[in-house]
């Protein structure tokens, strides 16, 4: 989950050293999303088929393989096509790993599932503060990552977690009814909400600090740092004192707060120390969404945990494409300022939807 979270901070964390402009972050985060989509529900599917320690292998193969080389070579279009690679790697981590969880833990789930994911928030604020202090030699940093998940697949070679015999019998050809049962239709859209948001003010945080509030690169690079701590303590501290029969309600509680406080954040505050407190809240009030809406997932259906999570976790690159693009395109042909609106504006059709199907969601 750690390199889930480097995967998915580099766009952000390097674009000043890079050179790219929002219209390039959007792409290739969009590229990332696209990978994911093939990824993730093929892994999910995988896991409740196969031994899940040798999925989680092979994704860490190409984890490797990608973060080595991206941006290697300065060549747009070839770094396109490595984070497509890389999105196809943390799908494959995303797409086993929770299903894991599930099977080895029988109660508290929704703590593990929140405190795995806040794994993937530490990489993310790791790989920032580390690039911070790198600058323009942050290749160093990617590479460092490559040789680090290449050890940790040695680690997944030699482990075994055993199959649930219960799930054995899903297939690809399943799909379609998941899908098509719409209390998994929702938990979906509600993750497009939710990722679209968290991955878009990570891709476009640091760009909007310094084009729009004169923020300095390492001062924009501390902003995101400190959004990033704001996931981390969000996810594991609220954690801890949530109860499974009230994660619909709570869901609902932080749509509207991201809502409110994106909008300010984007819109109305400007002195430095006010924005830095807004970015923390902002980061735990949005971090707790995705974990919350994944148990609500996991619980409704066990016996198929494996396949129900890959399918909502389209969402997760749904949300990464639909929403960073929209920023990207309102950027090209308006300004940036006002592509910053899709964040609230995406926090909102959370908050409508959740509140429309809070019923169906609830969990006993």
């Amino acid at each position: 989950m750690f390199f889930i979270g480097v995967g998915t901070a580099i766009i952000g964390a390097a674009s000043r050293n890079i050179g790219l402009s929002p219209y390039h972050i959007g792409l290739l985060i969009a590229m990332q999303n696209i990978g994911f989509v093939f990824s993730v529900v093929t892994f999910g599917t995988l896991a409740d088929r196969l031994e899940k320690t040798r999925l989680m292998l092979a994704a860490s193969l190409v984890l490797t393989f990608s973060f080595f080389f991206f941006y290697s070579k300065d060549v747009f279009a070839l770094n396109l096509l490595i984070m497509l690679v890389i999105g196809i790697g943390i799908g494959g981590y995303e797409g086993v790993a929770d299903a894991l969880l599930l099977q080895m833990q029988d109660k508290k789930q929704g703590l593990y599932i929140t405190i795995n994911h806040f794994f993937v928030t530490f990489g993310e604020l790791m790989i920032t503060a580390y690039l911070i202090f790198l600058q323009m030699n942050w290749r160093r940093g990617m590479i460092q990552s490559a040789a680090a998940v290449l050890a940790l697949s040695g680690v997944f070679a030699f482990s075994k977690a055993g199959i649930k015999k219960s799930a054995e019998k899903h297939t690809f050809s399943t799909l379609p009814a998941f899908f098509g049962q719409k209390p998994v239709f929702v938990l979906f859209i509600l993750i497009l909400c939710a990722v679209g948001i968290e991955l878009s003010i990570v891709g476009v945080l640091t760009t909007f600090l310094m084009e729009l509030r004169g923020f300095t690169q390492v001062t924009s690079k501390l902003g995101l740092v400190v959004f990033l701590a704001g996931v981390g303590f969000g996810r594991l501290i609220l954690g801890f004192i949530t109860k499974k029969q009230h994660l619909s309600v709570l869901i609902a509680f932080f749509f509207g707060s991201v809502t409110l406080l994106s909008s300010l954040l984007f819109f109305v505050v400007s002195a430095n120390l006010a924005i830095y407190a807004f970015i923390f809240f902002t980061g735990a009030v949005i971090s707790v969404i995705f974990p919350f809406i994944l148990t609500i997932a996991g619980l409704k259906y066990p016996e198929s945990s494996g396949t129900v999570l890959g399918i909502v976790k389209l969402g997760i690159p749904a949300g990464g494409i639909l929403v960073p693009l929209l920023i990207s395109l309102v950027s090209r042909y308006s300004s940036f300022e006002a592509s910053l609106a899709m964040l609230p504006l995406t926090g909102a059709c959370g908050l409508f939807l959740i509140l429309a199907n809070r019923k169906e969601l609830q969990l006993q």
